[in-house]
């Protein structure tokens, strides 16, 4: 490891002339507004792409690169409990929206500090790669790569603190910075839970992969492809076909989306919803998502199938020996109810200072 930068920076409103290590990177990006920030080496990114037959990788974009600072941000909770998919379409803008600016304020800090650095933009594809929404770099990957979480049954990031009900972007500096270690116990509960398998209605969710055509479906309501659809039916359609279509919902989904970008991505939040990990589940969601209506034979059989293969050790191509590096190669190891046992400890402490009325006084005397 080489010497890590050591000029004045500032760091919000304050200069302080401090090392410009790990550790003032992920406290300036807390300042700054990020819930979770990880340090994700850029050699081991390079080293570890995804998919190696279409690598998201650091060295692709900027050579010079040696860290990438991996920020989060939390989806509001209420959004969750809502009975219509529109708080979080305006929601997932806004988080996003906040993300990137919070990275952008990491990167002109670090920049200032003497150490070039931009932010990639989350929602951005690069066409030489697959088809489809594949970006220059796979932001839950770096998630895992940043100690962030691991990958879950239909390959989300799921967080210990949120599940997967954050959105990610990265910060690629020149600074070389300490990279934190992944987690290598599965968060995700796996197959023996299968609630975002039952709660997809897509029916995209598979054995650690996810089919993304279908996914789209319902997550990119009014996307690109959707847009060029309708573009396509409006440019063969008689004058009074075309009078009708500017005025129906589809036309409507089109104009939101490229004004509002709502619609456009993670209109679909079930596998989101429905996913127990997570304090910000224990204390709004177990009510309100205990039920999965989208639950049928058909798709529990398929979870028992699941587990059975994993159980008895077959082949599982989202869990072969380059893949499993992201899920968790330890196993899951019961995350969920050490997860439970904090909470309920901690909700019994709160009680117990509300009975006392001191508000806690007494623990600290």
């Amino acid at each position: 490891m080489s010497s890590l930068g050591t000029k004045t920076a500032t760091i919000g409103s304050r200069t302080a002339g401090a090392v410009i290590d790990a550790a003032t990177v992920k406290r300036a990006a807390c300042e700054f507004g990020a819930d979770l920030v990880g340090i994700a080496s850029a050699a081991t990114l390079n080293a570890f792409p995804p998919d190696p037959r279409f690598p998201q990788t650091p060295e692709r974009i900027a050579p010079r690169s040696k860290s990438v600072v991996v920020i989060a941000r939390h989806i509001p909770i209420g959004a969750f409990r809502c009975k219509t998919l529109a708080p979080v379409q305006y929601l997932d803008v806004l988080v996003m929206r906040r993300m990137d600016g919070v990275a952008y304020r990491v990167a002109e800090w670090l920049e200032r500090a003497g150490f070039p650095s931009f932010v990639m933009g989350a929602q951005e594809t690069d066409w030489n790669l697959k088809r489809g929404s594949y970006g220059f770099l796979s932001a839950r990957h770096l998630g895992v790569e940043a100690g962030l979480g691991t990958l879950g049954l239909g390959v989300s990031l799921i967080t210990p603190q949120f599940g997967p009900r954050v959105y990610l972007t990265g910060v690629l500096t020149e600074l070389e910075l300490e990279p934190d270690a992944r987690i290598t116990e599965q968060v995700c509960i796996g197959e023996s839970c299968s609630r975002c398998l039952y709660a997809c209605p897509a029916d995209s969710v598979g054995h650690f992969k996810n089919d993304k055509a279908r996914c789209s479906n319902f997550a990119q309501e009014s996307g690109l492809s959707t847009t060029f659809r309708f573009l396509d039916r409006f440019i063969d359609a008689s004058p009074a076909e075309k009078a009708g279509m500017v005025r129906s919902r589809d036309f409507f989904g089109c104009w939101q989306s490229v004004t509002h970008v709502a619609g456009s991505f993670g209109a679909c939040p079930r596998c989101m919803a429905v996913c127990p990990i997570g304090d910000d589940y224990n204390a709004h969601l177990t009510d309100a998502q205990r039920e999965i209506p989208e639950k049928t034979s058909e798709k529990t059989e398929r979870a028992r199938s699941l587990k059975e293969a994993r159980t008895s050790g077959d082949p599982v191509a989202g869990l072969n020996d380059w893949n499993v590096r992201w899920v968790g190669p330890d196993g899951y190891q019961q995350l969920l109810g050490r997860q439970l046992k904090a909470f309920r400890e901690k909700q019994a402490a709160s009680t117990a200072r509300d009975q006392r009325g001191d508000g806690g006084q007494n623990d600290r005397d």
